[in-house]
């Protein structure tokens, strides 16, 4: 972020501008692209003011404040900043088209699924592996409506699943052990 500060009718103290810079960077995790800010410090006898203008994306976002001391000016104007900029990436989000919106959900139920199917066992069971061939794993998938059968292959020894897919095909899947 580029920072320039100006000091009206009158030469500020060093502090002043160290401090405005140390918290306007505050604000670098609202702005993603390059960002530019200028802030302006002024004092009119025992009144402070601080007006700061932020351009970034092609927003510009700005803010004045007042105050006795200009520790809490400064603070006051960086606060008001921060809430123009969270309403502005709210908005944001908010108006993303809703194929994305769409989209997301969908991930993310997708992953709350996987989360909780990951995060606990419903039901355990045990089986024998039968030997016998691939037709005679699909026969037995059709007379007993099963929708996949866990088997030992007799002609490879190996161990092998068989399931029906959506479409009325079948899937084989064959291990290395």
């Amino acid at each position: 972020m580029k920072i320039s500060v100006t000091f009206r009718s009158s030469e500020g103290e060093k502090w002043q501008k160290v401090y405005a810079e140390e918290r306007i960077r505050k604000l670098n995790k609202y702005v993603d692209a390059p960002a530019e800010a200028h802030i302006i410090l002024s004092m009119e006898k025992f009144r402070n003011f601080v007006e700061i203008n932020l351009s970034a994306n092609g927003w510009n976002v700005n803010a004045k404040e007042e105050a006795k001391d200009m520790h809490l000016a400064i603070d006051n104007c960086i606060e008001k900043i921060e809430k123009q900029l969270k309403k502005q990436k709210d908005k944001i989000r908010e108006h993303k088209p809703k194929s994305i919106r769409r989209g997301m959900e969908k991930v993310n139920e997708r992953a709350e699924i996987e989360e909780s199917a990951t995060n606990r066992i419903a039901e355990t069971r045990k089986i024998i592996l039968k030997p016998m061939s691939l037709d005679e794993a699909v026969m037995e998938i059709e007379e007993t409506n099963a929708h996949f059968i866990i088997y030992r292959d007799s002609s490879s020894e190996k161990v092998s699943l068989v399931y029906r897919r959506d479409d009325g095909n079948y899937t084989l899947i064959e291990t290395n052990s």
